[in-house]
């Protein structure tokens, strides 16, 4: 049976990242765009990360430019999103959310979720700390409305 765990994806550095390294943790998965209208966003995506941090929370952005709403490569969105919104959470290299080239996580995600396809730029997936998907957030659901949602799934231990 796959789980989250089983995944891998390549860090903006271009180290490879295995999600088994979140074993234990509160995932909120999250794929991103720079030039979206939702960019802002990053900066609710990064205010829970730094308050839930310490409690065993992380903030995974997948930038994708699967809605063409991407910078023209890795560097330029690192940079971009370091500068304009303080990102400090984990990003990866770009990947795709749909498709034949989806990423397989994404594809994982969203079975697991039990909905299709991703609609658009920041849907959200939040994962428990035993690894099984709880929600998923519309790309539209502002970071601070599933708070709650963070907590309860921090203090399922």
């Amino acid at each position: 049976m796959t789980t989250i765990y089983d995944f891998k994806e390549t860090e903006m550095s271009g180290e490879d990242l295995s999600l088994e390294t979140y074993r234990g943790q509160v995932l909120l998965v999250v794929n991103t765009a720079s030039n979206c209208g939702l960019a802002p966003q990053f900066k609710g995506l990064e205010a829970l990360y730094q308050k839930y941090q310490a409690e065993g929370l992380v903030v995974l952005g997948l930038p994708s430019n699967q809605f063409h709403q991407e910078k023209a490569d890795d560097e330029a969105t690192h940079d971009y999103c370091q500068r304009h919104y303080g990102v400090t959470f984990p990003m990866t290299k770009r990947v795709m959310v749909n498709g034949e080239d989806a990423d397989p996580l994404f594809s994982y995600l969203k079975q697991a979720a039990g909905h299709g396809r991703i609609k658009w730029n920041f849907t959200k997936f939040l994962i428990g700390r035993d690894g099984q998907v709880l929600e998923r957030f519309a790309p539209t659901t502002r970071p601070q409305t599933f708070e709650t949602a963070i907590r309860d799934a921090l203090a399922d231990r």
